[in-house]
């Protein structure tokens, strides 16, 4: 007998920012679904990774001096160290910018060529003849027609959120050098969905029995509208090149490689890739956010369909709604909500977070995260259910019994509730599973204040209590993995399997360890603290200064000033002259490969004829000026005194003294802030209190 394998994956979050909560509802519920195959003996992969492509990583590279390579490395570190302190467990965890996907990737879009399935059509984009180049949607921005707003991007309004044709924005200019786009026809690819749409509607007709309702509702409504032919190219530098003559310029849309990124990120990590995604035997298990609905149910199974290669389809689909924060929504660009390291750094236990998320998991409606809520469900729940009844038990078995269980037989069975608990769990209804799972937990409290073992001393009552508490810990493995771990060690067994629920697992005799406490309760004056600690992030104020890291390349002397030198300097993506006043304390030999902090969008000027782009931070007095250096950070990484909006906009000298820049304990500060890159707090070697200019 062939033994079935399941593929569970979720959706790839882009690595242009730190993750927020919202962004680990569908990774984290993937991954307790995966667990919960593990506890039953299944052969499971649990596929998850960073979408890496595409105009986002392009923008946000620009604004952080990198090039997009750097900032993939740099934030798929950070998304797999959050990931792993969430306790997720993947079985490949990789990138779409692997050369697994870029070849799978063009394999796929080779064979859509292939059958027929790509057309070619003209289509209308915003040209930079400064820059030479197409504009994708994100490189242009101008003032929206239907709000005003000034900032809006090429696609669509942040603030109205209106979606904009070429023709619905005012005073277009380029991202890159800031000049107006011109209007230019210009040939991209399309997949062609209607010539696909017939095989695509009998397979969903016969595919979305194991779907969510939101996901069936929505495939349903882009039927009921006629699928069109949608583009999968872009004018683009970072990205998977497109194979085709007339096409090498451009590379291919995110949203085409980026779910052939879960077939790619096997095969960075399983030799057997090709069988487990082409077997009949192969079940395909995918969660997500309602966002990504579409890019599942008709365009990834589109490609599939369109290749003519029998890769496997989806079989079932988790989608999950919005989990947003207090009063709005998270935005990574607006650093609204709690973002991951957040939680990390509230010093909150991760299956904490866990809980929170799966027990209030948006499956029908969008929910949201407040701290009054969040406290309730720590306190109430966790500390006074779960945290209460293991206590107890390993508290009474320690004192009253020398930790050895007592004799006893079994007489609390609930086989109900366990057998509730896996139909639940079998069709990916967590929330409700994780709630009956603590109403087993309360079951055991009542049990507990009937037997009275604090007076009793009953030894069967604790037997009974000892192995629950073993079930319990079974039973929360897949959604509190490490309190399931801290149970286990309590009762000094090793972790037990599924098959193992409702057995008296634990004998007469047996010796447990000391108790611990599983969770600690939530105060109200830690409530007020976090609320008013990461109040600043719904409404960050800006920071007048943009301050990079800059290699020196070069040292002149300036031709008509003795205390003046003309430094060539390095941003990462571009390079520029700056004049500084340091020639009394430098010799140009000590300046040369230096990593130094330069405000970037002072108004340029002239130094006694020579231009100066930028200025460079020393701090000290008038005897004695000292470099304010960066030496781990690569040229143009940003410097910033905390989480807070930077402003790019061009200031004026005058501007510049506005801000207070001191020194204390040798780092750098603004608004009582230390100013640090992703690598660094920035330092300068002078005395408490000197300013910094």
């Amino acid at each position: 007998m062939i033994k079935l394998k399941t593929i569970v994956t979720s959706a790839l979050p882009y690595v242009n920012n730190v993750p927020h909560l919202g962004t680990v509802v569908c990774i984290i519920s993937a991954d307790v679904y995966a667990r919960y195959l593990r506890l039953k003996n299944e052969n499971v992969v649990f596929v998850c990774g960073t979408d890496e492509h595409g105009t986002t990583a392009e923008v946000k590279a620009i604004e952080e001096g990198l090039t997009p390579k750097q900032l993939v490395d740099k934030y798929f570190k950070i998304h797999k160290e959050l990931y792993r302190w969430f306790n997720c467990e993947f079985d490949c965890f990789g990138r779409t910018s692997s050369k697994d996907n870029h070849e799978i990737t063009i394999d796929i879009f080779e064979k859509l060529d292939k059958n027929g399935f790509i057309a070619e059509n003209v289509v209308e984009q915003f040209y930079c003849e400064k820059c030479k180049k197409f504009l994708a949607d994100r490189f242009v921005e101008g003032t929206c027609q239907k709000c005003g707003y000034e900032d809006a991007r090429g696609d669509q309004c942040e603030k109205c959120g209106a979606l904009l044709n070429l023709n619905e924005l005012k005073n277009p200019k380029c991202r890159i050098c800031g000049s107006k786009p011109v209007i230019k026809e210009t040939n991209h690819l399309f997949i062609d969905l209607p010539k696909i749409e017939p095989e695509l509607k009998k397979w969903v007709k016969n595919s979305n029995k194991n779907w969510s309702d939101n996901a069936v509702q929505l495939t349903d409504a882009w039927f009921k509208e006629g699928l069109k032919q949608r583009c999968i190219t872009r004018d683009l530098e970072w990205g998977i090149k497109v194979p085709k003559k007339g096409f090498e310029k451009k590379v291919f849309y995110s949203w085409f490689d980026a779910p052939i990124g879960y077939i790619g990120i096997t095969k960075e990590c399983k030799k057997d890739w090709h069988k487990l995604w082409h077997s009949k035997d192969t079940r395909l298990v995918q969660f997500m956010g309602k966002d990504n609905i579409p890019f599942h149910t008709i365009l990834f199974p589109s490609f599939l369909i369109g290749a003519r290669d029998d890769y496997i389809l989806v079989n079932d689909l988790s989608v999950n709604e919005y989990l947003n924060y207090e009063t709005g929504k998270f935005s990574k660009s607006r650093g609204e909500g709690i973002f991951c390291d957040d939680a990390v750094e509230t010093g909150i236990k991760a299956d904490v977070y866990r809980y929170y998320i799966l027990i209030n998991r948006p499956e029908k409606a969008d929910s949201a995260f407040t701290w009054e809520d969040f406290q309730q469900k720590i306190n109430n729940e966790l500390v006074a259910n779960l945290g209460n009844l293991v206590n107890r038990t390993i508290v009474f078995i320690n004192r009253f019994y020398d930790r050895k269980v007592p004799k006893g037989k079994p007489e609390l069975n609930p086989e109900k509730e366990y057998a509730d608990i896996e139909k639940l769990l079998d069709k990916i209804q967590l929330k409700d599973a994780l709630k009956s799972i603590m109403a087993v937990s309360k079951l055991g409290n009542q049990y507990f204040q009937e037997k009275e073992p604090w007076k009793t001393k009953d030894g069967n009552a604790l037997f009974v209590l000892a192995n629950l508490v073993k079930d319990l810990a079974i039973l929360i493995e897949p959604f509190l993995p490490d309190t399931s771990r801290l149970i286990f060690r309590q009762l000094n067994i090793k972790p037990l399997k599924w098959d193992d629920l409702g057995k008296s697992s634990i004998k007469a005799g047996h010796k447990i360890n000391k108790p611990e406490l599983l969770f600690n309760k939530l105060e109200d004056k830690q409530v007020k603290e976090f609320k008013e600690r990461f109040k600043g992030k719904q409404e960050s104020k800006e920071f007048l200064l943009d301050l990079k890291a800059a290699k020196i390349l070069e040292v002149k002397d300036h031709p008509d000033a003795d205390k003046l030198y003309v430094l060539q300097i390095d941003l990462g993506r571009e390079k520029r002259q700056i004049v500084a006043g340091i020639r009394k304390d430098y010799k140009k030999e000590e300046l040369i490969g230096k990593n130094i902090v330069v405000v970037t969008n002072l108004e340029p000027a002239k130094l006694r004829g020579e231009l100066s782009d930028g200025m460079l931070l020393a701090g000290g007095d008038k005897d004695r000026n000292v470099l304010v250096e960066a030496p781990k950070s690569n040229p143009g990484e940003q410097v910033i005194p905390g989480k807070i909006k930077i402003n790019s906009k061009k200031i004026s000298f005058d501007d510049f003294l506005k801000v207070k820049l001191v020194v204390k304990n040798k780092k750098v500060l603004a608004d009582n802030s230390v100013l640090k890159t992703d690598e660094e707090e920035i330092s300068c070697d002078v005395k408490d209190g000197s300013r910094v200019g």
